[in-house]
């Protein structure tokens, strides 16, 4: 032993998840880094609201308080959030110790949108952040941006702060030129309508349950799903069905691959690049007649 030194050597700092379920059993997953650490803690949180309908519809309550006007939309937001000259800067940022790459603060996401006059007040950026951050834009980064995601207070998950971190989600793709855009567009919904109406489907990132209205047309075959909270006629979503697949689903429990406690009347479509859309219907008359539409368009 010299100088007072009783033991040395190399400590490594473990990124741990710690998943507590309703009969308290503990459950800890480690992560191979803070980014990846945090992602899938923000998934899981996801997940978790998606089984929670009460969480689910307060949310919505948020989104339709707050109305953007008819000639903006997020894609828009996003899209200017990105431009390299006036949008937001990524950047790297410390927070308890630790240094989180190509991130911004809380408090400027929120002064940048009301400088651009997406927002009026710091009140209204807040709750267009929160929209922007549930519909999988923006994702937190850190413990204090976390934090609020985990508190269950979805009119607060979205910090006005300094402290607060945040970047883009991996999922944001640079969109196609207005013409590109037009021309797709167009060919997809010139086909016939064959039938429409309300379903609930379940997202592909964050695997909360929507209500959407979903059209199947024919020549060319595709199935479009809209948002009916929205006034523009423009589907939000949608897939053609040129060798796709599509089946009920058990009523007894929650299928694999479906999230959350929902079940019954469940069908699921299959497209030919191997995507899974989970689909619910009001009864199993209604889920069988919509099967039997697709079916004829495959």
């Amino acid at each position: 032993m010299e100088d007072g030194v009783l033991k040395e050597g190399f400590l490594v700092k473990r990124l741990l998840i710690k998943l507590k379920t309703q009969t308290s059993t503990e459950y800890f997953l480690e992560a191979c880094s803070r980014e990846e650490r945090d992602a899938w803690a923000f998934e899981i949180t996801g997940a978790i609201h998606a089984g929670q309908p009460g969480k689910v519809q307060q949310l919505h309550i948020l989104k339709n308080s707050f109305k953007l006007p008819p000639h903006i939309s997020l894609h828009l937001i996003v899209d200017k959030m990105h431009d390299s000259s006036s949008g937001i800067r990524p950047s790297p940022n410390m927070e308890q110790g630790s240094t989180y790459k190509k991130t911004f603060l809380g408090s400027s996401l929120v002064d940048w949108l009301i400088s651009n006059s997406f927002a009026a007040s710091r009140l209204e950026a807040v709750t267009l952040a929160s929209v922007l951050m549930e519909e999988n834009f923006l994702r937190p980064v850190g413990v204090r941006s976390m934090g609020a995601i985990r508190s269950g207070d979805l009119a607060e998950q979205f910090l006005d702060d300094s402290t607060a971190l945040y970047t883009f989600a991996e999922s944001y793709k640079k969109k196609k030129s207005p013409k590109e855009e037009m021309s797709l567009s167009t060919m997809e919904l010139s086909g016939a309508v064959v039938k429409q109406g309300y379903l609930a489907k379940q997202g592909h990132k964050r695997k909360n349950w929507k209500v959407r209205r979903f059209v199947l047309r024919k020549d060319p075959a595709f199935l479009h799903y809209y948002d009916p909270s929205k006034e523009e006629n423009r589907p939000v979503g949608g897939f053609s069905l040129r060798g796709s697949l599509v089946s009920a689903l058990e009523d007894n429990g929650v299928p694999t691959g479906v999230k959350g406690n929902v079940q019954g009347n469940l069908f699921k479509v299959i497209t030919k690049d191997d995507t899974h859309y989970y689909i619910q219907a009001s009864s199993k008359a209604e889920r069988a007649e919509w099967i039997e539409a697709i079916k004829k368009l495959t």
